[in-house]
């Protein structure tokens, strides 16, 4: 077997580290960075040159994915809410125990330290800004409440909840009591606080004998 002359060698394509591996390290990076400087400075103070800095990448590179800082901040956000803004709600049948496994894992959330941080300054700037939150509206509440809705109606055709239940009312009577006592630190945020919420809610709403 001949062996290869230099010139031949130096045209084989040497393999180097794989740039979708790359870019997605840098997005994470991105992410992370921007998701502790909301929590230590607030949104207002975030810069993009900021977030760069602190992920160790260049400006340029978080423009090719992000149009401004806005953009990023928002998927830090749904980052950690994890899936996708409306993604369907679980349907094993059983809607309390659906909403049950739902609303647990809203509570985990809130009471995950990150999540908490983002969260409180992500929901600052919504009271500050009422262009950011109309674009956080359109983008991710309203596509969730659209899911959980979706899933109080499949629950209401299959005769568990009233036939005229308000499916808006219910998802705001399921939903807020969580959002106020993790906003206002009313009281501890548990499984069991959750799952009395679904008992009661689905008491009031329920079918009529």
């Amino acid at each position: 077997m001949a062996e290869s002359t230099p010139s031949e060698v130096s045209r084989t394509p040497r393999r180097g580290p794989d740039p979708r591996r790359r870019s997605e390290r840098a997005r994470r990076a991105v992410l992370r960075a921007a998701s502790e400087l909301l929590g230590e400075v607030g949104y207002a103070k975030v810069t993009v040159e900021a977030i760069a800095a602190r992920a160790g990448v260049g400006k340029q590179t978080i423009y090719r994915w992000w149009p401004s800082k806005a953009a990023v901040v928002f998927d830090v956000f749904t980052a950690l809410t994890g899936g996708t803004a409306g993604d369907p709600l679980p349907d094993t049948g059983d809607l309390a125990a659906d909403l049950r496994t739902v609303l647990r894992a809203v509570v985990d959330e809130f009471n995950d330290p990150g999540m908490d941080r983002t969260t409180r300054a992500f929901t600052t700037e919504l009271q500050n800004d009422p262009v950011f939150a109309e674009a956080v509206n359109e983008r991710l509440l309203r596509p969730n409440t659209e899911a959980f809705k979706d899933r109080l109606r499949a629950g209401r055709d299959a005769g568990q909840l009233a036939p005229g239940a308000d499916l808006d009312i219910v998802t705001e009577l399921l939903t807020g009591p969580l959002h106020h006592r993790w906003l206002m630190r009313t009281g501890p945020l548990t499984h069991a606080y959750a799952d009395e919420l679904v008992e009661t809610v689905l008491a009031a709403v329920g079918p009529r004998d």
